[in-house]
């Protein structure tokens, strides 16, 4: 069988408890000036600010209270042209590297915001390399330190879309599980699930490749060691080095292969609701995952993908005797345990379905599921996780 695949990841990582340390150094390599993007509490990102000083960096503090929206965005290149910026900091969640990762694509191209996004916009190709960009999560769940793309809110459309591009890679990605240690459990949940959720659907879509199978194994095995241990103590390091490094393979994972259902929902939920995106895949994924594995068999019962589901079950139980519904279960257990809300209370009018569902078979992530899903079973999937 001949096997064909691309690929690609930040310029550089530097993984481990205390890395974040060695960021300055390497910033000031990059020039002078650098806005700093943070989450809604920019204080936290004080001793980082202050090491950027000290090695000579003028820095300018750019904070994201919400996921970004393309408001958000304008507002950061007028902040960073206006300031003669040469590189961008990202220093916090999936939503501020996201910002920190559209911020230095849009600084190095010309014209406007609509010209490059998907869906709403023309989609035209980032043709120039991006501003140096340093990424540094401080969450365990995006892996976006590591992704090619940036995903922003058009409030007006009510829509999620990508700003998406080879050229948005950082250069730098600083993993430092020392900083997770102060996430509050659910934090830590929401965001966990979310990673298990990209590590998960790029194992079983319908375009995996050598590469990213042996990172998401890995990934879902660091998830069933550390992330009930995580929840339970914030303070438990290998806990939080093995979330870490499931969060890292799982963006070098969704970057190199497909995601699935559970992405391809979550994108028309998160245009209208102001849940977490981490929480709504937390909900949705045993659902989905029940879904894929009954369409499986019902209509592709020699998939390949059968296997895989197993072996997710095998990897999170521990148990070699383990088939896929056990997976699920497994997971529908944890969720129930970490308290994810349903769709209902994260904010989802049973009203809204119809559309949410229609949008969703548009996705692009609905591409990679490994087998088509009828409107009426995303449907169904919404209405089960309400």
């Amino acid at each position: 069988m001949s096997v064909y695949f691309e690929f690609a990841t930040a310029n550089r990582i530097l993984f481990g408890p205390g890395t974040l340390r060695e960021a300055p150094s390497i910033a000031a390599r990059m020039g002078e000036r650098a806005l700093v993007v943070t989450g809604r509490s920019p204080d936290r990102a004080a001793p980082l600010v202050h090491e950027l000083e000290a090695k000579g960096i003028f820095t300018f503090v750019f904070s994201v209270g919400n996921e970004p929206t393309l408001e958000t965005v304008q507002s950061g290149i007028r902040q960073a042209r206006a300031n003669d910026c040469e590189f961008v900091v990202g220093f916090g969640g999936g939503s501020v590297i996201d910002t920190a990762k559209a911020l230095a694509a849009l600084l190095a191209n010309k014209g406007e915001l609509l010209d490059y996004l998907e869906v709403i916009g023309k989609g035209r190709p980032l043709t120039e390399p991006s501003l140096p960009c340093i990424a540094i999560p401080t969450t365990a769940g995006t892996g976006s330190e590591v992704t090619r793309n940036a995903v922003l809110t058009s409030v007006e459309h009510s829509v999620k879309v990508s700003l998406r591009s080879p050229n948005m890679l950082p250069r730098l990605a600083v993993i430092d599980p020392e900083i997770t240690r102060s996430l509050p459990p659910f934090v830590t949940a929401a965001t966990g699930l979310d990673a298990l959720t990209q590590l998960i659907e790029p194992y079983v879509c319908n375009s995996p490749n050598p590469m990213t199978d042996a990172l998401c194994v890995e990934g879902i095995r660091r998830v069933a060691a550390g992330l009930r241990r995580a929840f339970v103590d914030g303070n438990d390091l290998n806990a939080r080095t093995d979330m870490s490094l499931a969060s890292l393979f799982s963006g070098i994972a969704l970057a190199n292969a497909r995601l699935g259902a559970v992405h391809g929902l979550a994108g028309p939920l998160g245009g209208v609701l102001s849940a977490p995106h981490g929480a709504i895949c937390a909900r949705l994924l045993p659902f989905v995952m029940e879904t894929n594995l009954r369409s499986l068999e019902e209509r592709a019962p020699c998939s390949p993908v059968l296997s895989r589901y197993s072996e997710v079950a095998r990897l999170l139980t521990g148990n070699d005797a383990a088939v896929a519904a056990d997976g699920v279960a497994w997971i529908h257990s944890l969720c129930k345990e970490f308290e994810i809300p349903t769709l209902s209370k994260q904010g989802l009018d049973r009203q809204l379905i119809p559309a949410v569902a229609d949008q969703a078979t548009k996705a692009s992530s609905m591409k990679g599921n490994p087998i088509e899903l009828s409107e009426l079973e995303l449907s169904n999937i919404l209405e089960r996780a309400m």
